[in-house]
């Protein structure tokens, strides 16, 4: 039976992946998405216009803090694809009151919405950073994430509280997916891969955090869109799942492939190490593959190649 999905944050990265990947397999979606101005608005917008190639997307202009705009979205839909967000961690520094209002205050509206329009299944996004820093790996979906070190990861650990208090007190099934620095076409522009290749590519500096060693998991944006797909159909009551790569790569490591990818040598702006950042990230993926049957595809050196492809090919 064809369902019908409001995803939140449908112009953005992810959430333009998750909706034309929806599209292509049949499933009704809709849209809602405030466009700020964190990054060019005309990238999201262009990002929408190239889901509609697939499919009908409609698609509101609106807060998920604004209940009757999340009121007119939800109209006859039976899931929730939930990515609308303030994100980055060392914004959110400079910003704590409007990310605890976004993401926490937002998904508390959204959740009390879709309750009320009888959604049953509701999958939201979190993140790695609710780990906090870490040097044990890999991180474990059980582990109490009680030491956050940026407002971004405090309030993207808040909503799967909020997420699981909903689950106990209603009937919808609520997914949380735990994001592992998501990569790949459309990607934000101040994300590091986008930067750092563009940077690059045009023989400017790069800027070079630390010395080099701290360590990343990265997921390739097909692997991440794979994973909320099998948390849409799979589920059963509250969950928290990793989505990652389960593999680590350092800085330096990043550079040098990016350096492959690119076909010229980086210009290194070497700085400080920054305010919000983590050590390391990696992730634990024996729940996801028990239960959802994830299993990532894409090596990073692949999906830099796929990506800086995409970053060289014009669009309208």
């Amino acid at each position: 039976m064809t369902r019908r999905v409001l995803v939140t944050g449908a112009a953005g990265f992810i959430g333009s992946h998750v909706a034309a990947a929806l599209l292509r397999r049949g499933d009704a979606v809709a849209g809602l998405d405030s466009f700020t101005d964190f990054y060019d608005p005309a990238l999201k917008r262009r990002n929408v216009e190239e889901v509609r190639r697939l499919g009908e997307l409609p698609l509101l202009e609106g807060d998920v803090r604004d209940p009757a705009a999340v009121r007119e979205a939800l109209r006859g839909c039976d899931a929730v694809v939930h990515l609308a967000a303030k994100a980055g961690v060392r914004p959110s520094l400079l910003d704590p009151v409007g990310y605890a209002d976004v993401n926490v205050r937002g998904t508390a509206v959204l959740l009390e919405e879709a309750r009320a329009a009888g959604v049953r299944t509701f999958v939201s996004a979190s993140s790695s950073s609710v780990y906090g820093a870490r040097s044990a790996a890999p991180f474990v979906e059980s582990d109490p994430c009680d030491r956050p070190v940026s407002p971004y990861a405090a309030t993207k650990r808040a909503m799967e509280l909020l997420c699981r208090s909903f689950q106990v007190h209603g009937s919808m099934d609520l997914t949380c997916l735990r994001f592992f620095t998501a990569y790949g076409p459309r990607q934000r522009p101040e994300m590091a891969i986008h930067a750092f290749a563009r940077a690059i590519g045009e023989g400017r500096p790069v800027p070079f955090y630390g010395d080099g060693t701290s360590r990343r998991d990265y997921t390739y944006i097909d692997d991440i869109v794979d994973g909320v797909l099998r948390s849409l159909d799979r589920a059963s009551g509250f969950r928290i799942y990793n989505l990652g790569e389960s593999a680590t790569t350092s800085l330096s490591e990043l550079v040098a492939l990016l350096e492959e990818a690119v076909g010229r040598r980086a210009i290194l702006d070497r700085r400080p190490d920054q305010p919000g950042d983590v050590p390391l990230t990696c992730a634990d993926l024996t729940l996801a593959r028990a239960e959802l049957g994830y299993e990532p595809r894409t090596p990073l050196r692949e999906g830099l190649a796929r990506f800086v492809e995409w970053m060289r090919t014009p669009r309208g």
